[in-house]
């Protein structure tokens, strides 16, 4: 073997070349990154041959001073961070100083700058690592960093490169990104000359949306809720999309921890938890969240590329991005979001949950003018399959499904959101007329969701029953897990699981909720204790009774085929209107659709 000598600096650059720039895109993340820490407002990004030929960035910052330049491109060179306590405090975007030495060693360099206040810039050129001395310029304040011929001098890495066109969608996808994260500023783009992007910088929530719906598409506002919620030490704010905003991909998910996007495992875990019976199998939710929280609560430094971060506080984080998420959702009610031609747009700018044209309260009815109203029928879960589910909720089933109480009643000659019943098609589907239009309702996945969530309150509103095994099971865990059942072994109590370890790497089980007697124990324990070894909390044994509650909804509501009377069709409507999350049945399929009249009459081609 060869010995032990230290590397060059051009070589050691180039070695962190390859974990920081892995393509354009990654360069033009470095340098709008920096444009960002130096307080820019206006950022021009030119491209060239997708990147390849040249990658060009202007602020107006706060600049580089000229005997700064050349420690600007030194590595481990910045003026972000200077100590340990520094690095545990980080609120820049950059702190490494490692990404402006990797560019210049693998592309030809220059950077010209001109510092606030002062008179004159001063530019300085680097190529293959050798740097020419700085030279008065000629530049407005700001700083304009230029990257020529990318990989020219490493041919294995560039090429990688993909096609002129890929490479610039990376690009476009990240200013996108970037653009979302900081709404004070004006972005611009162009590629071989031609302005493709241009972002100004959003001054209210109304011009924010404007730059999220540009991003994921201009049905996402009326499509989504607005969050502002704080908690904990910590605020989550932006926009959640309804179920009905799902996507066959996770490719319109933006999460920011104080303003840096990142993509985080308990993040998406508790996203996921939140939507879990809302959306349909297979589809992702769409979402713009901004999370802060103290810096020393988050560790940046642990990705070269920092697209990861890791929280000090996993479990709160966690909790506070589910129930956050959770209660938003659970506020959504079938009727809510019908938004009128000027009004596209109020729900996703609401300071809230977005308002319903009338009063609505969880556990809560509308009542008109109508005569039927006041003599609404109770569609509860039918009588039939009540002892069966007894046997297995107590007196859930029986005592807690109770009809909902009324609410408030509205102005007269006030339509209900979902209107009136006004027919019943092939025994399936509910027709009614509200002030928007036509309304069609799937009359069993509605019923389904209600007597879902009925029984779900009952399961809340009782102790749930337990069952002991008559022989205790022991089970072979993790080290990692069993030290977790120890440690929430209450919280697991709470919900009728009883565990208790028996060794450095075993636990035995003595006790299960009866909601799940049959099930595979020693599976179902590895699963909980899975979740609570890695996210540090676990709904495992709350959705598997979820899951049993959906069963029982879906046989004890009313089924497709049966015919229903006037009445009955409209109870159900205002039951809808009254139940959480009533947009979607429990397996996540669509409840009902409002058509409008302006889409009616472009049917029949009316005013043309």
């Amino acid at each position: 073997m060869s010995r032990i000598r230290p590397l060059p600096p051009d070589l050691i650059n180039q070695i962190a070349a390859g974990e920081v720039i892995e393509r354009p895109s990654s360069v033009v993340k470095e340098l709008v990154e920096n444009s960002l820490d130096a307080g820019a407002t206006r950022i021009e990004v030119d491209i060239e041959l997708g990147g390849a030929r040249l990658i060009r960035v202007r602020d107006d910052g706060d600049g580089i001073a000229a005997d700064d330049l050349s420690l600007a491109v030194a590595s481990h060179a910045t003026s972000k961070i200077g100590s340990f306590d520094d690095l545990e405090h980080v609120a820049s975007m950059g702190f490494r100083g490692e990404a402006l030495a990797s560019v210049s060693s693998v592309a030809r360099f220059a950077i010209t700058s001109r510092l606030r206040g002062e008179d004159q810039a001063f530019r300085i050129e680097v190529d293959s690592g050798r740097m020419q001395a700085a030279r008065p310029a000629q530049h407005p304040q700001g700083t304009s960093v230029e990257v020529r011929d990318l990989f020219y001098n490493v041919p294995a890495r560039r090429k990688f490169l993909r096609a002129e066109r890929t490479e610039f969608a990376h690009i476009d996808d990240l200013l996108k990104s970037l653009a979302l994260a900081r709404r004070s500023v004006e972005f611009r783009l162009s590629h071989n000359g031609k302005s493709v992007r241009v972002w100004k910088a959003a001054r209210d929530d109304r011009a924010m949306l404007a730059r999220v719906a540009e991003v994921l598409g201009e049905t996402f506002p009326q499509q989504s809720l607005r969050i502002d919620h704080a908690s904990a030490g910590m605020r989550l704010s932006g926009w959640v999309g309804l179920p009905t905003a799902s996507r066959p991909q996770a490719d319109s998910q933006y999460f920011y921890v104080n303003g840096r996007l990142v993509r985080d495992r308990v993040v998406a875990h508790a996203v996921r938890q939140a939507y879990a019976d809302v959306l349909f199998h297979g589809r992702h939710p769409a979402f713009v969240l901004y999370l802060e929280l103290d810096p020393v609560g988050v560790d940046v430094n642990v990705h070269p590329a920092k697209s990861e971060v890791r929280f000090r506080e996993q479990r709160l984080v966690h909790d506070f991005l589910f129930r956050t998420l959770h209660e938003a959702l659970a506020e959504t009610r079938a009727g809510q979001n019908v938004p009128s031609e000027t009004q596209a747009w109020e729900p996703a700018l609401a300071a809230t949950a977005p308002a319903l044209p009338l009063s609505t309260r969880p556990g809560g009815s509308w009542q008109g003018g109508n005569s039927f109203s006041q003599s609404r029928l109770q569609l509860g879960v039918r009588e039939e399959p009540l002892a069966g589910y007894a046997a297995l909720l107590g007196d859930v089933a029986t005592a807690q499904v109770q009809p909902a109480q009324p609410m408030p009643p509205a102005n007269d000659g006030e339509a209900p959101p979902l209107g009136y019943a006004i027919a019943q098609l092939k025994t399936i589907y509910i027709l009614a007329e509200n002030a928007h239009g036509l309304v069609l309702v799937d009359m069993h996945a509605a019923h389904e969701r209600i007597t879902y969530e009925k029984l779900k309150n009952g399961r809340v509103c009782s102790n749930l029953r337990s069952q002991i095994l008559l022989v205790p099971l022991s089970v072979a865990v993790s080290a990692k897990e069993a030290a977790a059942a120890e440690e929430h072994g209450d919280a697991l109590a709470e919900w009728g699981l009883e565990l208790s370890r028996s060794g450095p790497s075993a636990v035995v089980v003595r006790r299960i909720p009866a909601l799940l007697e049959g099930a595979d124990v020693a599976e179902l324990t590895r699963s909980v204790l899975g979740e609570l070894a890695q996210h540090g909390s676990s709904r495992q044994l709350q959705e598997l009774e979820n899951e049993l509650l959906s069963t029982m909804a879906c046989h004890g509501s009313v089924r497709a085929g049966r015919r229903l009377t006037m009445p009955e069709m409209n109870a159900l409507l205002r039951e809808m209107e009254a139940t959480e999350r009533s947009g979607q049945c429990n397996h996540g399929r669509p409840t009902w659709v409002q058509m409008g009249m302006t889409e009616l009459d472009k049917l029949f081609l009316r005013g043309r």
